[in-house]
């Protein structure tokens, strides 16, 4: 899930916002100033209504965020990197680079977001009940008890052993340290995910067409997501294991087409030996060998005809500290997490001196899993 802007950056990790929480947003706020708030309250003034239905919405999305630095902050503490914690549609998302190291620390990487939930909704039950008996106000002591409900809620949910929940994570943990197969585990825990996501569709579309209670449509949308999900992490875990000792470099495109940085817009795009041959370009400094971003023939083209010839790639492209780079010697399985489709998603490859040495993009790892595929395994002939 992309993010459509960012809002900065917390602990260190960079957080963004995908277009779909505004319609979350917008349906917390209203069901609780339409709903819950005059059910419980009535007569009050509807803009009352709505500025604590946007209150409780903020907070809401606040503890969604909580939830998910937790994960990315505890991952660091055992040498995970993380990408980005992107907040969306269904919750929250935080990407890693890579596997947890072993089944300890995959225990505590997935269970630190459910505990600062479950943390949080004691929190704000204790809340309702200190602001309850010193005569607070009936909306606002309404609101944090929708807030603690909502985040027990969602600390419940997450536990649920099955892929992509957190309760999945601690089950492949589980099932790791049991059979000592991560893979095994990972696809343990996606079967489960699978099997949960379509119940809850089953369940959803029964509500729908015998109560006929929107609702269910919600639900049976959740179901359809997980079971998406967690068919792709079994997928992803059969990839993983099948480039099991494969390094960057011997996937990467090396010594790249790269073009400097005070390059002009339309020197680029008019130049035959640049275009159409590629359709993103890493970026030099003076020396030619030291990445400085990553340029695209989309976000050039994007640039008007009248401002081309003054603008300079520097000025367009994407810098280095927002480019996914990787080690020549990384290993690819740990790499397939950071790509992604688009030309701007490329992956620069940069060598221990700082000197950029080749160019990943997802057609260039798909040809790797091919070949990796048809390599006939230890005792098998090869194939002909």
């Amino acid at each position: 899930m992309r993010a459509t802007f960012t809002l900065g950056r917390i602990a260190g990790v960079r957080v963004g916002v995908n277009w779909s929480v505004a319609l979350v947003f917008a349906l917390i706020a209203s069901g609780l100033a339409a709903g819950r708030l005059p059910e419980a309250y009535p007569d009050r003034a509807w803009p009352l209504y709505l500025l604590v239905g946007l209150g409780a919405a903020l907070v809401f999305f606040a503890s969604l965020l909580a939830h998910e630095l937790a994960h990315a902050v505890v991952a660091r503490r055992h040498g995970v990197g993380v990408d980005d914690i992107v907040l969306w549609l269904l919750g929250g998302a935080t990407r890693m680079r890579t596997e947890a190291p072993d089944p300890r620390a995959e225990l505590r990487i997935a269970g630190s977001g459910p505990l600062v939930s479950l943390l949080l909704g004691v929190a704000f039950a204790l809340l309702t009940w200190l602001l309850d008996t010193t005569g607070a106000a009936g909306l606002l002591v309404e609101s944090t008890a929708w807030l603690a409900a909502i985040n027990l809620l969602l600390a419940a949910f997450n536990v649920i052993p099955a892929a992509p929940l957190d309760g999945g994570r601690l089950l492949r943990a589980f099932l790791w340290r049991r059979t000592g197969d991560r893979l095994r585990a990972t696809e343990g825990a996606a079967t489960a995910g699978r099997v949960f996501g379509w119940v809850l569709v089953g369940l959803g579309l029964w509500q729908f067409l015998w109560t006929t209670w929107f609702g269910g449509l919600w639900l049976a949308l959740i179901g359809w997501f997980l079971v998406m999900a967690a068919s792709q992490e079994g997928r992803q875990a059969r990839v993983r294991e099948l480039l099991a000792g494969v390094a960057v470099r011997d996937t990467m495109t090396p010594d790249p087409v790269s073009v400097p940085e005070r390059l002009t817009v339309d020197q680029l795009l008019s130049d035959p030996s640049l275009t159409p041959r590629h359709t993103a370009f890493p970026v030099t400094g003076d020396d030619g060998t030291r990445p400085m971003g990553l340029v695209t023939l989309d976000g050039a083209g994007g640039v008007p005809a009248e401002r081309r010839a003054r603008t300079t790639v520097a000025e367009i492209m994407r810098p280095l500290p927002e480019t996914r780079v990787a080690g020549p010697d990384e290993a690819l399985a740990d790499l397939l997490p950071r790509l992604e489709p688009g030309a701007e998603h490329r992956v620069l490859v940069v060598d221990r001196g700082g000197r950029l040495v080749g160019i990943v993009s997802p057609s260039d790892v798909n040809r790797t899993i091919r070949r990796m595929a048809t390599r006939p395994r230890p005792g098998q002939p090869a194939r002909t």
